[in-house]
């Protein structure tokens, strides 16, 4: 009976220790001189890459154990996507619990540190606070939810009232992204704490007046398209405004109200700023997409006397970015018509590296 029951617990333990689970890797490592190195294990897959936010592909390579790995070049300290493609499937990395949020495409994150001087670092500084709000769109016709940002010492019972910028994300992503992945409350907290911007109020909405748009986009939905843009300027103006202006210590006088975005929330941004001059004196729009070319039509309004209500109309976009001939286009059709533009072209593709650099840049030069 002694010999059956050792034998016994035998078949238990080698099993066990057959399938003991393999050392945990270590991904992403960033290395003391900002090089940077991935890896992933998957010993089946044929050809596994990198794919980085504003670089080109990288392969890499495959050990004995079954685990590929690549070493980048020196990064610039900042926060990067980044995804493994395995075999031609977009996959996160396992090992790292970072993510970067999206409707359509899940990445992972990567923090390259840098010095407090970096606006997007944080830093020893008061910080102010984000507020969650949610409501039923009677527009849209869906519950959507909008995020609020109150600057250090802001207070409720107080009686000043703050400036406002409406800030705009873009297409795939959600109303958190500007805090998520575009650290715009640690931007903003930095600013204020080193006198470099007037302290503000931050509205940051969901960006789809018809969300069916995530699925269906392209030339042959460019009816869809214009629902979408037109009902979400609807749902700003109409439901997201006034909620704020109820909740929150913000002035109501256009020269105290600033409306930006990147992509698919520039495009919103001109185009329900320039078409609403009378509650917005400040317009700022990143590596917009999604305008038209038939600009007459969507801004019937501009002209001379519309230039004059404008305190601020601030372009930007980055010189490898695809938009970036549109940009060109509409900004040569804005002189035109005589509006004053300021044409910002930087080195840089359509991503975040640069949207994080044009709002730290954009928001020390409203309500001045």
């Amino acid at each position: 009976m002694r010999r059956l029951t050792q034998f016994l617990l035998l078949l238990l333990i080698v099993p066990l220790s057959a399938q003991t689970p393999p050392k945990p890797i270590v991904s992403p490592e960033v290395h003391p001189d900002h090089r940077v190195t991935f890896r992933f294990r998957a010993p089946s897959a044929r050809e596994v890459s990198l794919e980085r936010e504003g670089a080109k592909r990288l392969p890499m390579l495959k050990d004995d154990q079954g685990v590929w790995s690549v070493t980048t070049d020196a990064l610039d300290p900042d926060f990067y996507s980044y995804s493994f493609v395995a075999d031609g499937v977009s996959l996160i990395d396992p090992s790292n619990p970072l993510i970067t949020p999206n409707i359509l495409h899940t990445q992972s994150r990567l923090h390259v540190p840098g010095p407090a001087s970096l606006l997007w670092e944080i830093s020893d500084v008061p910080h102010g606070v984000i507020h969650r709000h949610f409501y039923k769109s009677g527009i849209v016709g869906d519950e959507r939810d909008f995020y609020v940002y109150t600057p250090p010492g802001y207070d409720p019972g107080g009686r000043s009232e703050y400036p406002v910028l409406y800030l705009l994300h873009g297409f795939s992503d959600d109303a958190s992204a500007w805090i998520a992945v575009g650290r715009a409350n640690v931007i903003l907290d930095n600013l204020f704490a080193r006198g470099r911007a007037r302290p503000m109020v931050v509205v940051m909405p969901l960006g789809y007046g018809a969300p069916e748009v995530l699925k269906r986009v392209g030339p042959r939905d460019a009816s869809l398209w214009r629902t979408n843009v037109e009902r979400f300027k609807e749902a700003t103006l109409q439901e997201v405004l006034p909620q704020v202006e109820k909740a929150y210590r913000v002035s109501k006088d256009r020269n105290q109200r600033a409306i930006a975005g990147l992509s698919m929330g520039g495009a919103e941004a001109l185009i329900t700023g320039l078409n609403s001059l009378d509650r917005f004196a400040w317009i700022g729009a990143f590596s917009s997409g999604g305008v038209g070319d038939d600009y007459g039509s969507i801004f019937p309004g501009l002209d001379a006397k519309a230039d004059a209500k404008l305190r601020l109309l601030w372009i930007a976009c980055g010189k490898e970015d695809r938009l970036f001939d549109g940009n060109l286009k509409f900004i040569g059709w804005l002189k035109s018509k005589g509006i004053r533009c300021t044409w910002v072209e930087t080195p840089g593709a359509h991503n975040w590296l640069l949207w994080r650099r044009y709002l730290s840049d954009f928001v020390p030069l409203l309500f001045q």
